[in-house]
């Protein structure tokens, strides 16, 4: 899910509440004390500006790992995704100078964006982005006015979510607005108490911290016979693109190792004749 408010609103403090969070600061504020103690408390653990968190490949190398590799995280948040992806749309705007025209700039972070959310997907873990607010602009009496606030980062990152909360401070307690919503239990328009327990009751704490399951990816093996039957079979055109595009995946190698042997049984069951199968 993705959440977002002003700071001071309780984002993070409510969020390092769920299960065995590996937290990524990219902001450098969550290193304090009694940051670091709750963290650690709940079976956590951090990495930060020191360990390289405002590189945007390296956090997505994080999560392919966290994918791939064995142990005992159930959650992960991302503190704030606001600022790796400004991060990438200022170091690209000092790379084109006066060429940067038409959101040229902001390509590149867009991209890792999409890259971010496809390994996020096939991930087995709670996933929490934290993003700045800013204004929500729109016109009202055919002007130009403030109609609300949303998020700040990739403009369609909610679209890809399953979730989207909007943190607000209240007097005496912090609420959760639901803004997009594909989960029962959180209707669009609704709020409800900022906590974990609540959230939990909401979508079920056995789901929340059950042990996450690793991500086998494909063998050499098959990496090597998948591109053979490439160069061997004609395939239908944008037949590779449609089976990567549907196992969330930008190529071979990153392709989960069942849905490509599935991939490379129905390539030589529909393409290849049985007589050459026979002789192989």
């Amino acid at each position: 899910m993705l959440i977002y408010g002003k700071p001071g609103v309780g984002k993070t403090w409510t969020a390092l509440d769920f299960p065995n969070v590996y937290y990524i600061d990219t902001e450098g504020g969550a290193d304090l004390e009694h940051y670091t103690e709750k963290l650690k408390n709940s079976g956590g653990v951090y990495f930060g500006i020191e360990q390289g968190s405002l590189d945007f490949g390296n956090v997505i190398g994080q999560i392919q790992a966290l994918a791939t590799e064995k142990h005992e995280y159930k959650t992960v948040i991302i503190d704030s995704i606001t600022k790796i992806f400004n991060n990438e749309v200022a170091k690209e705007a000092d790379r084109l100078g006066d060429k940067d025209a038409f959101g040229a700039s902001k390509k590149p972070a867009v991209a890792m964006v999409r890259q971010l959310i496809s390994w996020i997907q096939r991930l087995d873990m709670n996933v929490i982005l934290i993003a700045h607010e800013k204004a929500l602009w729109g016109i009202v009496n055919g002007q130009r006015a403030e109609i609300g606030v949303t998020f700040d980062c990739y403009d369609k990152l909610e679209y890809e979510l399953h979730l989207a909360l909007n943190i607000i401070k209240l007097p005496n307690k912090r609420n959760a607005i639901v803004k997009k919503s594909r989960l029962t239990g959180f209707n669009d328009g609704e709020a409800f108490e900022w906590s974990y327990q609540e959230f939990a009751k909401r979508y079920g704490k056995d789901i929340l911290e059950a042990q996450a399951t690793q991500l086998i990816l494909a063998t050499p093996e098959q990496i090597t016979k998948i591109k053979y039957l490439q160069e061997i079979v004609k395939l239908p055109e944008g037949y590779a693109a449609k089976c990567l595009t549907a196992a969330n995946a930008e190529r071979w190698e990153d392709m989960d190792s069942d849905k490509l042997q599935k991939t490379i049984d129905y390539i030589e069951d529909k393409f290849i004749p049985k007589s050459i199968q026979e002789t192989k």
